[in-house]
C-alpha cells in the first residue's frame, strides 16, 4: 500500500495510489497519514478499502512528506563503506546517529533551498524508515516488526556547516528544505526485503549515484534496534539509513550543488523525487 498527503504546504489530505498509479483521496476515511495511522491495527483497517471506491484527484497536486507530525527525524551516517572511503572516514564501529531538524522535512518534489552563504551543499540519496509501533530496546530479530514503512529520503547536507564548524553534524543537516520525503510510504507488507533496494541519484541528468541497500554496513533492522536502545521511537518518527558513494563531496575535484541545478533520485519501488535547486531566500 503507497499512503501519500497532497496540496499545499500545512493543508495536505490524505491520500494512497492504486494499482493503476492513480491518487486516491482517503479524507473521508482517516483525518490525515499521521501516528495514529500507521499503527499495524489501523494498516490493516485501510489495506482492506477497495481503492476504486474512492474518489480520485484530478490533476497533478503537489505531494507533501507523507507522514504528518514527525516526531523525530534521525540520521545514519557513514553507513555504506563506499561511501565512507570517499569522505576519507573510517567504517564507523557502531551506527553513527545525528539529528536532522523537523523544520528541513519538505515534499518531494519541493525546490531545495540554499542556505545563506552556503558554499558546499550536497545530495544523498537514502532509504527512509518510518516507524509505526513505539521501540524501546529492541531486539534486531523483532526490529523491523516497529516499522510502518519506507520512503525515499534526499539527506541534503552542507558539508563547511556539517564538517568545518566544529564536531557536531547537526548544523549541517538541519537547514530549511533539507529534508525531502516521499513521494509516499509504502507499507511493510509490500517491501518484502529492505536490502534489496537499488538507489540512485542525478544531478541535471547525470547519474552521480548507484548503490544497494545490500551494502549498508548496518541492516535496517540492526539501526532500528541500535537507535531504540538510546531514544524511544515513536510512531511517525523517520530514520534515514545512510548513502551510497557519489555525493559531491567524495569527487575530484569536489562539486556541489547551484542554484538552477536539478536533482533527480529515486528507489526501486519507493517512487522518484525531483528538487530544483533555488538561491537563499527561494529566488
Amino acid at each position: 500500500m503507497k499512503l501519500v498527503r497532497y496540496g499545499r504546504p500545512g493543508k495536505e489530505k490524505p491520500g494512497l495510489i492504486d494499482a493503476n498509479g492513480t491518487l486516491r483521496d482517503l479524507s473521508a476515511v482517516i483525518a490525515d497519514v499521521g501516528p495514529d495511522t500507521l499503527a499495524p491495527a489501523a494498516l490493516k483497517r485501510l489495506a482492506k478499502l477497495q481503492p476504486d471506491t474512492l474518489p480520485a484527484v484530478r490533476g497533478k497536486p503537489r505531494l507533501g512528506v507523507p507522514v504528518a507530525q514527525v516526531g523525530k527525524f534521525i540520521g545514519i551516517g557513514l553507513n555504506y563503506s563506499d561511501h565512507a572511503a570517499e569522505a576519507g572516514m573510517p567504517i564507523p564501529k557502531e551506527p553513527i546517529i545525528f539529528m536532522k531538524a523537523t523544520s528541513s522535512l519538505s515534499g518531494p518534489d519541493d525546490p531545495i533551498m540554499l542556505p545563506d552563504r552556503s558554499k558546499k551543499t550536497d545530495w544523498e540519496v537514502e532509504l527512509g524508515v518510518v516507524i509505526g509501533t513505539k521501540a524501546q530496546y529492541v531486539s534486531e530479530a523483532d526490529a523491523l516488526k516497529y516499522v510502518a514503512g519506507y520512503c525515499v529520503v534526499n539527506d541534503v547536507s552542507e558539508r563547511e556547516y556539517q564538517l568545518e564548524r566544529g564536531p557536531q553534524w547537526d548544523k549541517g543537516k538541519g537547514c530549511d528544505t533539507f529534508g525531502p520525503v516521499g513521494p509516499w510510504l509504502v507499507t511493510r507488507d509490500d517491501v518484502p526485503d529492505p536490502q534489496a533496494l537499488d538507489l540512485w541519484l542525478d544531478v541535471n541528468g547525470k547519474r552521480m549515484q548507484t548503490g544497494n541497500t545490500k551494502t549498508m554496513v548496518f541492516s535496517v533492522a540492526q539501526i532500528v534496534s541500535y537507535v531504540s536502545r538510546f531514544m524511544t521511537l515513536l510512531p511517525g518518527d523517520i530514520i534515514a539509513t545512510g548513502t551510497p558513494p557519489g555525493v559531491g563531496m567524495g569527487m575530484k575535484p569536489q562539486r556541489f550543488l547551484k542554484a538552477g541545478n536539478v536533482v533527480t533520485l529515486g528507489i526501486d519501488g519507493l517512487g522518484e523525487q525531483r528538487q530544483e535547486v533555488v538561491a537563499f531566500g527561494g529566488r
